[in-house]
């Protein structure tokens, strides 16, 4: 069986800049060698990529179109398209020569929407088309955002109807897909993502002093999140959540880290510490490049924070879990994951968290554990290989 994992053409695999789908690419390839499979990524054609040695075939574009590209504005959009629609001719001479089973493993409306209409169903019916759902808005409830769904994602609708498995990232997406597009309960299946724990791991205490040395924050408790700067993600209301322990504790600190998507938003952020009188312990960090980097941000961490409206299963979960830092969900997002999770919103308990000593030990550990246990990549993987098979 041959896997072509299928890079979205948003930033090239491996990414310098970091892109929560192309890591999964990446991480799924990576643990697929490992495991000794037939594997190959189908990405963008870009300067960008980091140094890498995963077998990748690129597809050209436009040169227009072959730069990283972060925000997601109009040029974004044209750039899924002119890539989807490159992409697609690309996978048609591939397969022409493909005489073994062969599964396509798409990550994005754009790329399998195109492929859908420009392969015809003659060639791709031949092979296992595979669609794994990123898009957490799925997991809302149905009644606030059908008219979306259908007007704006109609190509995810259309993917997930042709393809012949369709995997989703936590259990509410799996009923609106199941109870909404009237798709078979066995075709969509239920597979978090993971974390490479060699990666993503505990740093000492002088590596950790090192880098809060470097941000000015030695001798300070943070508490951290890490996601892109937009609406969605919520630093507003985790800032608004944490003030009061703010006010309490003056060696604490509110720390952000990731690309700032809407300037606006990053603004008020800002406006609202001076505000509520704690612009002094409210840090932006900047944004980080995935692996090494990343892992010695959750590091400088006492604990990692999430707050988004919705989301599929956050990278940013498992990768703080490896790294020993305990999560804090501040919402009701479907995030499950176990030991070293916890849902909390209330200021002076999540301040206690930080400042109980022997409680905070304990997370941390029982964080990395399972992480190690239960979350690895490979795990994931074996779980995917074994639904292609079928």
């Amino acid at each position: 069986m041959k896997i072509y994992e299928i890079g979205t053409g948003y930033t090239p695999v491996p990414a310098r800049v970091s892109a929560a789908t192309e890591s999964v690419v990446e991480e799924l390839t990576k643990a697929y060698m490992q495991m000794g499979c037939s594997v190959e990524i189908i990405d963008i054609a870009s300067n960008d990529r980091a140094p890498n040695d995963l077998p990748i075939t690129e597809v050209k574009v436009p040169s227009v179109f072959s730069k990283t590209d972060v925000a997601l504005g109009l040029v974004h959009k044209l750039k899924r398209v002119v890539y989807s629609v490159c992409l697609a001719f690309r996978l048609r001479k591939i397969l022409a020569n493909e005489k073994e089973r062969v599964v396509l493993h798409f990550h994005n409306q754009y790329n399998m929407f195109f492929f859908l209409k420009l392969v015809p169903k003659k060639i791709r019916s031949r092979f296992f088309l595979a669609y794994t759902n990123h898009n957490g808005m799925w997991s809302l409830p149905w009644n606030e955002v059908s008219g979306t769904l259908k007007k704006r994602y109609f190509q995810e609708i259309e993917a997930m109807k042709n393809a012949d498995a369709v995997f989703v990232l936590n259990e509410s997406m799996r009923r609106n897909i199941v109870g909404n597009l009237g798709l078979s309960a066995e075709k969509v299946v239920l597979i978090g993502n993971g974390v490479n724990t060699d990666v993503y791991r505990p740093l000492t205490d002088d590596e950790k002093n090192s880098i809060k040395e470097n941000f000015g924050i030695r001798g300070k408790k943070i508490i951290l999140q890490v996601g892109s700067v937009n609406e969605n993600k919520g630093q507003m209301k985790v800032l608004e959540i944490l003030t009061p322990a703010l006010k309490k504790h003056s060696d604490l600190v509110y720390a952000f880290a990731g690309e700032i998507v809407s300037a606006e938003y990053h603004e008020k952020i800002l406006a609202d510490a001076v505000r509520l009188g704690v612009e002094k312990q409210v840090k932006y960090l900047g944004a980080f490049a995935p692996n090494e980097e990343m892992n010695g941000i959750y590091n400088i961490a006492h604990a990692t924070v999430i707050a988004s409206r919705y989301e599929g299963f956050p990278l940013v979960c498992v990768e703080s879990l490896s790294a020993g830092v305990p999560v804090i969900v501040c919402g009701d997002m479907c995030v499950a994951v176990g030991d070293g999770c916890v849902c909390e919103s209330d200021s002076e308990k999540i301040s206690n968290i930080i400042y109980d000593s022997e409680k905070h030990g304990k997370l941390c550990a029982a964080a990395r554990e399972n992480a190690v246990k239960n979350l690895t990549w490979q795990s994931v993987a074996a779980k995917y290989y074994d639904r292609f098979g079928r």
